[in-house]
């Protein structure tokens, strides 16, 4: 039997709300009755919020109004409950990393001041009373915040950044900047490599001349250090 999205919050508000039995209730929530009973006593573990089945669709008037005056009845989900999208609003950021959000926050104004309060607000997951604190120091721990990269903290993916700040910089007329941290990366491993060739590559000769030394009796002292 298919039961309300939020069956203890639906309880609640049919126990503040309604003249409805609790068997009815728990039958409709699909919880236990003595479930029902605690709500109803304030002495469930936890304190939910009343949700009203009305607003969400899960419920109508008339089908409480007939649980009301027939206890026998069963009341009816209805067919098209209300479906909870997140479609706007901040990004959802793991309870982990918020503590590092000011400082994400604080680098993209200091690094990228071509975006906007909406665009950081979008990367970060953040309000515009956060970014203006940080931009005007007011913020209340504006003495320990350290600008960091958000990327490098977790907080927005690095195609998002780039995307945001390109978008940015068109608007504003400005180029956008390159990130040449690729091209670094790529001499650095390159030279790496060059390296261990060279040093693979002069391995054999070097253990060659020690064995011929050691036969001749004459060991390169040289040959001590390096190895």
């Amino acid at each position: 039997m298919a039961t309300p999205l939020m069956p203890h919050a639906t309880a609640a508000w049919l126990v503040e709300n309604t003249a409805i039995t609790f068997t009815q209730i728990a039958e409709f929530c699909g919880l236990h009755i003595l479930e029902v009973q605690a709500i109803a006593d304030d002495t469930a573990g936890e304190k939910h919020l009343g949700r009203d089945p009305i607003r969400s669709n899960e419920l109508t008037q008339e089908e409480i109004d007939r649980a009301q005056s027939d206890p026998s009845h069963g009341l009816q989900l209805s067919e098209r409950p209300e479906q909870t999208t997140r479609t706007k609003g901040p990004r959802y950021t793991p309870v982990s990393k918020r503590s590092s959000k000011p400082e994400g926050i604080a680098w993209l104004i200091k690094s990228h001041p071509e975006l906007s309060d909406a665009q950081i607000g979008k990367l970060i997951g953040t309000t515009r009373n956060t970014i203006n604190a940080l931009r005007d120091k007011s913020h209340w721990n504006i003495a320990n915040i350290v600008p960091k990269d958000p990327v490098t903290l977790g907080l927005t993916a690095q195609r998002e950044l780039d995307a945001e700040v390109a978008k940015a910089a068109k608007k504003a007329g400005i180029a956008a900047p390159v990130d040449d941290r690729i091209d670094t990366d790529r001499e650095a491993l390159l030279e790496e490599l060059k390296a261990e060739r060279e040093a693979a590559a002069r391995a054999p000769e070097e253990v060659v001349g020690q064995i011929v030394g050691e036969k001749s009796g004459y060991i390169d002292p040289n040959s001590i250090f390096r190895s």
